[in-house]
């Protein structure tokens, strides 16, 4: 035969094999695959996760401690839908399951830094995380998110939703929706404490899947107090392993899920515990059929689901930042991640926080000068009825945490005005400047009282002697000064949209936490800076003019 003969009888033969091999079940597929593994366990262990499992003879995974229905751990014993699809995943593949306590924040960041090697924690599958671990397919369960909060209030859809304080868990991926329709998230760590924020009011709304709530809604004193606003943004669960080094592990997770579904393991696993079943029942339907039942069906577009599509429009400069994030990566080591410079929805929020900070920032030290001035004469007034009103003031300002002066400055400025972003940066600029500027106004005070017992200044006038006060009390007024600029992200507890509550809402869809943060403390640093460079020559200023006096 030809060469060109026989080139094309092995075409021939490979496609004839090609069908054949996809009509093979997920069965003797995942047997071929556990035996491949556990045959390199026996040679050569290699860096393969399926082979270390097997070795090993255990599968760390990651899953909730408080989810009820789904994960709980208590007293020391883990239950749930998804504690026993791990258990029966484990039996599966022959090894003992290790359970690793995750959450929102860091299910997908322990399976890429190899600490766990399986999470299954309530995890949407979406586009965004595509990129960042690789996940099982089919899918498991299926949910969405919904707004839940006090039955009076009328919240019917995205409109009604803006500049409300909505409690949502960290790296939830509907967060983007919320952040994008003018929301104000206040975020955690786990989506256990969310019902007791809504109950205590410190959120107006909370933000969670359907699935997480429907335990809630079965006692009837929360349904009486509470009901499902709207839902949105409907996804796909998935079970996520790492995109390198588990490429045979996620192979057998895939066979294993579509046996799991044919068989109706998942869906007993779910009525076991209460879990919604719809779409389980669904599934198993899916995965009786010829077409799907097959070695290859985890990869075929008409059996499994899409991921939730969730790509941000990218900002005209993203190309540019992740070739630099590149760059550093392999110059330095230095996991360098820009979120806020990449999608025109963290690109906005950031340029927002960027100048609301530097307004907060002005207005704070403004407020702070006024204050000190005013305060100040005041307290080194004669008067003893004047002095002894704005001492008390100063006293209590001094006594309360400035949170607390916050809170309250915000809820006096919402019984005047109508609630808005503007209020609550109006609120912080009052409370931080009237807070350190009756400070800088007792400094004042004290030398105004000081000099009127020196026999220089006998027979000054009261104007005379407030400019010579200004002047031996500039260093103190320049130390609040710094302190009011110091102390301007703590507006975000009343709702200013300044940069460290722009920075959260961006980490709360994106990741890059960390860099992040150092990017506010980098930013607070030059701020800070300059502030300072600002009041020493204010303070020079003051103490020439004292010197001339």
């Amino acid at each position: 035969m030809s060469p060109r003969q026989i080139a094309c009888a092995l075409i021939c033969l490979l496609a004839a094999a090609l069908p054949a091999r996809a009509q093979e079940t997920p069965d003797a597929e995942l047997r071929r695959v556990l035996d491949e593994a556990r045959a390199a366990c026996a040679t050569t262990p290699a860096p393969d996760r399926l082979v270390r499992i097997l070795c090993d003879g255990k599968i760390r995974i990651g899953v909730r401690d408080y989810y009820p229905l789904f994960a709980t751990h208590e007293n020391g014993t883990r239950q749930g839908f998804e504690v026993d699809v791990a258990h029966a995943l484990s039996a599966k593949l022959g090894v003992e399951p290790d359970f690793t306590r995750v959450n929102a924040a860091n299910r997908i960041v322990l399976v890429a830094e190899d600490r766990i090697d399986l999470t299954i924690a309530t995890m949407g599958h979406n586009t965004q995380r595509d990129g960042q671990v690789r996940f099982i397919r089919p899918h498991y369960y299926q949910s969405e998110t919904i707004l839940v909060g006090p039955r009076a209030l009328k919240v019917a859809g995205w409109a009604d939703v803006r500049e409300r304080t909505i409690c949502a868990t960290v790296g939830n991926g509907s967060n983007t929706d919320l952040v994008s329709h003018g929301a104000r998230l206040m975020l955690f760590d786990e989506a256990g404490v969310l019902p007791e924020h809504l109950r205590s009011e410190t959120c107006t709304l909370a933000a969670q899947d359907d699935s997480f709530f429907a335990a809630y809604f079965a006692d009837p004193a929360f349904a009486a107090a509470y009901a499902p606003k709207f839902g949105f943004a409907q996804v796909p669960w998935g079970m996520a392993v790492a995109r390198s080094g588990s490429d045979r592990l996620a192979h057998a997770l895939d066979l294993i899920s579509q046996i799991f579904h044919r068989d109706g393991v998942f869906l007993d696993l779910a009525r076991r515990h209460k879990v919604v079943s719809a779409f389980l029942e669904r599934q198993q339907g899916v995965w009786n059929r010829a077409d799907c039942n097959t070695a290859t069906g985890a990869t075929n577009t008409a059996c499994i689901l899409p991921a939730l599509d969730t790509e941000l429009e990218a900002t005209s400069f993203a190309r540019p930042v992740a070739a630099f994030e590149k760059w550093v990566k392999g110059t330095l080591g230095v996991d360098l991640v820009l979120p806020m410079l990449k999608t025109a929805p963290a690109w906005s929020l950031f340029k927002t926080g960027v100048a609301t900070s530097l307004l907060l920032i002005v207005g704070a030290l403004s407020a702070t000068l006024v204050f000190a001035m005013v305060l100040g004469a005041v307290q080194g007034s004669r008067s003893w009825v004047l002095h002894g009103a704005a001492r008390a003031l100063t006293v209590t300002l001094q006594s309360s945490p400035i949170v607390l002066t916050l809170v309250i400055a915000s809820a006096l400025s919402h019984a005047l005005f109508p609630a808005s972003a503007a209020t609550a940066i109006g609120a912080a600029i009052v409370a931080l400047g009237l807070t350190n500027g009756a400070n800088a106004g007792q400094a004042i005070g004290e030398a105004m009282a000081t000099l009127r017992a020196e026999p220089a200044t006998r027979g000054l006038g009261e104007a005379a002697l407030f400019s010579r006060a200004l002047g031996r009390s500039g260093s103190q007024i320049v130390a609040f000064l710094v302190n009011a600029a110091k102390g301007t992200p703590t507006a975000s507890f009343i709702g200013a949209p300044e940069l460290l509550t722009a920075l959260t809402d961006i980490t709360s869809f994106s990741s890059g936490r960390i860099t992040t943060y150092w990017l506010l403390l980098i930013f607070y640093i030059l701020v800070v800076m300059a502030v300072v460079w600002f009041c020493d020559r204010l303070r020079l200023r003051l103490e020439r003019s004292h010197a001339a006096a």
